[in-house]
């Protein structure tokens, strides 16, 4: 075997090996989690205003915010992964950016929410270790359960502080650097249907990259001027 594909083998190993390590780090929760909805609701002053809802069972969320009407985002905590799906249009894609919401409301080990936290961050972007703190900083109440708050500190600036509800394995509030609070509120425990969860039979994958290359060889593109 020659040392090219020594290193070939040797680099999808690593990479079997990561994406296992990535995916125990959520095996635990999913083994527990307790299925609910419950809606989204950002505090503004003294006014609460209902911006979006979501669904949780198993390791997996869907979200919908009044901010991305036509469509919802799946987050599957066993892959890992975080999609946003539109369903009238037959499409789905990689979340990635398009919302920090998809890195803070995810099932987490209330022992050491830590590492599922990171790990969905990772999803939106790539983390550096060295520079992501993320730390216990007491208890509180928040809508009469107890909650464990952890701060998180990214060098990417998705920092925010959560607290956790041991019970549920879940966020039940997040808050923004920039002061915005999201709070889960009227939870309601119940079976959640499997089908919530699942992007639409017949939906293609829309990769953006591909377009943007169809418009290159189009007439619409127009080169940006070289430098001199």
């Amino acid at each position: 075997m020659d040392r090219d594909r020594m290193i070939a083998l040797g680099t999808k190993s690593l990479r079997a090996t990561l994406l296992a390590l990535v995916a125990s780090a959520f095996a635990d929760v999913s083994a527990a989690a307790q299925q609910f909805s419950a809606d989204l609701v950002a505090m503004r002053g003294e006014k609460a205003v209902r911006v979006g809802g979501l669904r949780v069972s198993e390791g997996k969320v869907r979200i919908e915010t009044t901010g991305f009407a036509d469509g919802f985002f799946l987050v599957d905590g066993t892959k890992p992964a975080a999609t946003f799906v539109r369903p009238r249009a037959k499409v789905f894609m990689e979340a990635r950016q398009s919302t920090p919401i998809t890195q803070m409301f995810v099932p987490v080990d209330p022992d050491e929410p830590c590492r599922q936290w990171q790990v969905a961050a990772s999803l939106a972007a790539p983390v550096d270790p060295d520079k992501w703190r993320c730390e216990r900083d007491g208890e509180d109440t928040i809508g009469g359960r107890k909650a464990d708050i952890y701060r998180i500190a990214a060098a990417s600036g998705t920092s925010f502080v959560g607290w956790v509800d041991r019970e549920r394995k879940f966020p039940l509030q997040i808050r923004t650097t920039d002061g915005a609070v999201i709070v889960v509120e009227n939870i309601r425990d119940e079976p959640q249907p499997p089908q919530a969860f699942e992007i639409p039979p017949g939906s293609r994958k829309f990769d953006p990259r591909a377009l943007i290359d169809r418009i290159r060889q189009s007439d619409v593109w127009v080169a940006p001027p070289a430098s001199e």
